[in-house]
């Protein structure tokens, strides 16, 4: 029997179900249930009426999951996987945020810890981030850890003050992209879509900005795309619609998401590893600000 078989006898025998995200590597993808971006998976994650949750992404998705369903058993096949740019912001951050910025919201992004969630009045995810900022009554708003998409609602909602958190919290994946992609994209004739966590000069040479769920909405616009994101989001694309043509960067590689692999999550399945413990008060206060973020699709 091959791994594929015993994953499905598996999520049979443990009444599991396997979510995806957009950047996991393609035979993950396969082997998913559900594959999709934040928002999608959150939504999933909390519809979820299995008894196992496997959630093929990285931690702060698995924690997202948890906090939305917490009578479920949440796992995650690889314990160190990580986000580097949830790393940039810290609780601690945020309370001197509010200090210097009295009567501000706090807007944080779903790549963010369990424990930031808890100082938020809501999350978002690069899809919902601008309808998130526009719904809130303040004027004033502290947002974290992503400086470029704070910088991409500034100019979608520019009636607000976006006040980024920290300064210059930034995606390494998307760091990677230089205007000279943009230019030869333009030169080789592709419709250019980047995702909002790109500079404000790659945004500003884009044909299209969107989250990677909207990158799936808008591929029926073009025949041929030059993707600037992590490199497997063309993978879904692609099946999604063969006739078209996807170019993906290699050079944008995120490593966390490419740690899980077949046998690993063969294996996961089997032991149950990694759960996902967080504490009670924490999640509950976490909880009103991703219910609030899923509340504002778009």
């Amino acid at each position: 029997m091959g791994v594929k078989e015993d994953i499905e006898r598996l999520k049979k025998e443990k009444k599991a179900v396997i979510l995806a995200h957009n950047y996991q590597p393609p035979a993950i993808q396969d082997l998913a249930d559900i594959v999709g971006d934040s928002l999608e998976l959150a939504i999933k994650a909390k519809e979820a009426t299995e008894d196992l949750i496997v959630l093929c992404g990285v931690q702060f998705m698995a924690e997202t999951a948890k906090i939305l369903n917490p009578g479920k058993k949440v796992i995650l096949p690889v314990k160190d996987a990580g986000c580097p740019l949830a790393d940039q912001l810290t609780p601690d951050m945020i309370k001197e945020a509010r200090k210097n910025h009295p009567g501000a919201a706090v807007v944080v992004y779903v790549n963010s810890s369990a424990e930031c969630k808890a100082e938020a009045d809501v999350a978002c995810t690069s899809a919902n981030a601008a309808g998130v900022v526009r719904s809130l009554e303040e004027t004033e708003v502290i947002f974290g850890p992503d400086s470029n998409l704070a910088s991409w609602v500034q100019e979608q909602v520019p009636e607000k003050e976006i006040i980024p958190v920290p300064p210059d919290g930034h995606c390494p994946v998307h760091a990677v992209f230089e205007i000279g992609d943009t230019e030869e994209a333009k030169r080789l004739d592709y419709c250019i879509v980047c995702h909002p966590e790109c500079e404000k000069s790659i945004r500003d040479k884009s044909d299209f900005v969107a989250s990677t769920g909207g990158m799936m909405k808008i591929a029926s616009e073009a025949g041929r795309w030059a993707v600037l994101t992590e490199k497997d989001m063309t993978y879904r694309l692609s099946k999604e619609y063969p006739e078209k043509e996807f170019l993906a960067y290699e050079k944008s590689v995120c490593k966390d998401m490419k740690k899980i692999t077949p046998e690993i999550l063969r294996n996961s399945l089997e032991t149950e590893d990694y759960e996902i413990i967080l504490d009670e008060e924490e999640m509950n206060r976490a909880r009103g600000a991703i219910e609030r973020m899923i509340a504002i699709r778009s």
